[in-house]
This record gives structure tokens, sequence and C-alpha cells, in this order.
């Protein structure tokens, strides 16, 4: 026993002579490997250890755990030294407080964001300014007030993020549109940009989307100034000389109703891949507000009559831009983000 007590003993002093001229970390590292791994010498002369009598063995246990803990003890020394050596080496090192600071790229806005401003500098032109509203609803404002029946399918579970019976994430910036008329007389021009919910995930759609929604009511508004309002947007939008049409559709809060097509930007309604030969590519929806929302708004619709449209911010920057994926923008990829 006591020779190989003494063999341990003499491991801590060849450990110290060995790394005592090594410089760098990962060769301190694998030094202490040597000794203490599983095939290294400590425990190869704890392979000893079951020959010794039962009585021998805890003093030779404890023997190699001292011998353990100072390898242990001494690569940690070693370390700090080899730390304090740097940090003395950075201390004494001379800078030139004269020369030029490494250049810093600046930040600019995302992309939806821009597209966002644009869009209501473009409304702005014609009078309508900004209004906003709570992304949690209630079912009443984003639903019953439009004229949205319970047995409407936007009122079904699978479009709908459900709070309670009664709360929801917004499906559209409509609601808006209701807060506005009854808190407002017309004449009313606003815009509603904002963030909407639905359940919903494929390439060009996503759960959460930003809409841009738009309402106009005074007396003798008719469905040409709505006509003329969105094309004028659409030019300005896309700086080029592109048309629209109204093709008929049902909107529960809009009577008559119509989706919205603009002439293909990439191809300029000559037929391409992306408006698949057409000529033409949908924007959104819109319409002439049904007197039944002035009802429920408290707006005389004899009186009165108005327009309302809505589209998708993001749609409308993927056919300016050719984006490919909607989720392109909220991956946060910086690479994606420089390109605008």
């Amino acid at each position: 026993m006591s020779e190989l007590i003494s063999n341990l003993e003499k491991l801590g002093d060849e450990f110290n002579t060995m790394i005592a001229p090594l410089g760098d970390e990962q060769a301190i590292r694998a030094a202490q490997a040597q000794f203490l791994g599983k095939k290294g010498k400590v425990s190869e002369l704890m392979k000893e250890l079951g020959k010794l009598p039962p009585t021998e063995r805890p003093a030779a246990g404890q023997a190699a755990n001292k011998v353990k803990a100072t390898i242990e003890q001494l690569t940690a020394a070693r370390l700090q030294e080899l730390a304090d050596v740097v940090a003395k080496a950075d201390l004494g090192r001379v800078i030139d407080v004269t020369l030029p600071p490494r250049p810093v790229a600046g930040g600019h806005l995302h992309l939806l964001t821009s597209v966002r401003l644009e869009a209501q500098q473009i409304f702005a032109e014609l009078g309508f300014v900004v209004a906003e509203g709570p992304q949690i609803e209630t079912d009443w404002n984003n639903f019953e007030a439009l004229a949205i029946p319970k047995e409407h399918p936007a009122r079904d579970m699978q479009d709908t993020f459900y709070i309670s019976n009664e709360i929801v994430l917004r499906t559209h910036t409509s609601p808006v549109q209701v807060r506005t008329m009854l808190t407002q007389e017309p004449p009313i021009r606003i815009i509603a940009p904002g963030h909407v919910y639905r359940r919903d995930d494929d390439p060009t759609h996503s759960p959460m989307f930003t809409q841009l929604e738009g309402l106009a009511v005074d007396t003798d508004i008719s469905f040409s100034d709505l006509k003329g309002t969105l094309l004028h947007f659409v030019k300005r939008f896309f700086q080029r000389d592109l048309g629209i049409r109204l093709r008929p559709s049902y909107f529960p809060f809009v009577e008559p109703g119509a989706e919205v097509d603009m002439q293909c930007s990439f191809c300029g309604g000559s037929g391409c891949r992306i408006c698949k030969h057409s000529g033409w590519v949908e924007i959104g929806g819109a319409g002439m507000v049904d007197p039944e929302v002035f009802a429920h708004c408290r707006i005389d619709g004899e009186r009165y009559t108005g327009f309302a449209f809505g589209m998708g911010l993001e749609r409308m920057a993927m056919l300016r831009h050719a984006v490919s994926d909607i989720k392109f923008y909220y991956e946060g990829d910086l690479r994606f983000g420089e390109q605008f």
C-alpha cells in the first residue's frame, strides 16, 4: 500500500513540472486529461486498489482523491497565471485615440413600416387621416356592428382567435371604422392600418398580418368615388400607370361589394407567372357601406352614403418588391431587411 500511495503523491509533482512551460489553455487541458482522464495515470494506478486488503483501501482512496484535487488546483492556478499575463499585456497596449472609428451602418425602417407610412401619405393627399383602435376587440365591434351574422363562416373558430365568447383578437381593422362612426359625425375620411389576426398559415398568409382599411362617409359618396380613390392609390404606390377593376363579390358590411384587382405590376397586364397569365392580381375588397352598418353606428343612412375598402400591406409589399414568402417579413433575417 505504501508504494501505491507514494506513486500517487509523485503524480502531483510530475503534473506540476509538465504544465509549467505550457503557454495555452488547450495544452494545459490536454495534460490534465493525461492524468485525470479515464485512461489517465491516476486511473491506471487506481486499478491496483483492488489488489489491496480491504483494511488498506480507504487510505489509498484518500491519497487518490488528494492527488486529483492537487492536479485540479494546479490546473486552475496555471490558467489564472496565463489570464493575468494577457490582462497585463492589454493594459500596456497604447491606443491611438486620434484614429477614426470603425464605420457603423445606419439603421433603417422595416419594409412593412416604410410601406405603411408611404400608403398613409398617399391617402393623406386625398384627405384621409389615420385612426387607430385596440387589437383585442369585442365580438360586437368585430362582427355584429358590421352586419356579420352568427352563422357567417368568418365567425367560425377556424378563422378567429377567441379569447372568450365575447372577446376576440380582431380579424380586420374594420372595428376602427365602427368606433369612429360611433364617436364622430360625418364627413368622415379615415384609414385604419394595424395588425390583425386569423387562423391562417401558408406562403402568402400569416396568423398575424398588417391590414389597411379605409372609410369615407359623406353626402353623395358614390361607387365612382371608391374606384377613383383606389385607382389613385395604385398608380401612386406602384409609380406606374396601372389600371384596376372591381369584380362583384359579397361582404356582409358593404352593398354592393367588390373584389379589387389591379393590373399586374410585373408584366403590366400582358400576362406572366405572377398573375397566372391573367394580367390581373387581387389586392383587396371594397364596397359601399351597408345601411345596416350605418344603423348600428347611429348614422342616418338616408342622408349619408359611404365606401369602405381593405387590403393587406404584406401583399402590397410582395407585389411591389417581389417577396416570395410572407414569413420573410417576420423572421428577422438581416439579409432580407438590408435589401430594402
